[in-house]
């Protein structure tokens, strides 16, 4: 969660009311301040950095930090197989 939470930070800041250093798992990226645009860009982030394709359709199933991150993960665990 720490990566995906300095890819957050890195790709379109943070909210003042928003603590990213607490239990945000669950909390939708809306609510954290986080429109489509800045949760596209996040995908494209996790894309170059873990080369694992996330398409746009697939942002739509990540509304929160901790399924993004299943997400991702599931993503990281196919392209090691």
């Amino acid at each position: 969660m720490s990566e995906l939470k300095e890819i957050m930070r890195a790709c379109a800041g943070v909210d003042e009311g928003v603590d990213l250093d607490a239990d945000i798992a669950d909390v939708e990226f809306a609510e954290l301040g986080y429109d489509s645009l800045a949760v596209l860009e996040l995908a494209n982030q996790v894309e170059r950095r873990y080369g694992i394709p996330i398409p746009d359709e697939a942002v739509a199933e990540m509304p929160t930090p901790g399924r993004a991150l299943d997400f991702i993960n599931a993503q990281l665990a196919r392209a090691e197989v």
